[in-house]
């Protein structure tokens, strides 16, 4: 789901696979569900192994080709300019899908689209308030964990979660754990260091002052 076209995150997914490769575009801010958020027009992307799916998403491709994940079709959800979120599904083969589960796909996008607006969830049939009723608050640390890393560096926000992204990339961790660690206080992001600061290095740094 998404909030005003900008801020999404992942959801529900039909399973672990499935909800490990969101995480995974979640986690680096790029592939086929954001761009067809941004675009507002599907997103078929029939071999992440070749030459253009790397150069648009560098990361996740490798993330999914390590996964077995050969194609990926993202379709946005919303009606007109307002967009509440994307389906995407996943295939273990290259190539386009076939005809009738394309049509399958578009029903099912469009499916979610008239149950979330339901007015038997108590959601109403605005799109915004679709949004706030049931957008996740599992990811409220992340966004916490941003404002708190951008107060630190004296950055933006977009800035901050770039650099939280970043070191959930590099560390091999997922980005909701590298926000829990921030509101922690276990890791503190600071200006003139490139990486950041936890209290283990801390701990090791005071060591070594003291063994000098």
């Amino acid at each position: 789901m998404t909030r005003d076209g900008g801020a999404w995150e992942p959801l529900l997914a039909s399973g672990p696979e499935a909800a490990e490769l969101d995480e995974v575009q979640f986690t680096l801010g790029e592939g086929p569900s954001r761009d067809a958020l941004q675009r507002g027009t599907p997103v078929l992307e029939s071999d992440l192994g070749g030459l253009g799916a790397g150069r648009r998403w560098p990361a996740f491709t490798a993330a999914a080709m390590e996964r077995g994940i050969a194609a990926a079709f993202a379709f946005p959800i919303g009606i007109g300019a307002a967009r509440i979120g994307v389906l995407t599904v996943y295939r273990t083969e290259r190539g386009p899908l076939p005809g009738e589960l394309l049509q399958d796909a578009l029903v099912y996008a469009d499916a979610v689209l008239v149950l979330a607006l339901d007015d038997r969830v108590g959601a109403g049939t605005d799109p915004e308030q679709v949004v706030s009723a049931a957008f996740s608050n599992r990811r409220a640390e992340v966004h916490q964990a941003t404002g708190a890393v951008a107060a630190q560096l004296g950055v933006s926000v977009t800035d901050a979660l770039a650099r939280l992204r970043a070191h959930a990339y590099s560390s091999g961790q997922t980005l909701q754990e590298v926000a829990a660690a921030v509101m922690a206080g276990d890791l503190r992001f600071e200006i003139d260091h490139t990486a950041p600061r936890t209290k283990e290095t801390d701990s090791q740094h005071g060591e070594q002052q003291e063994d000098s």
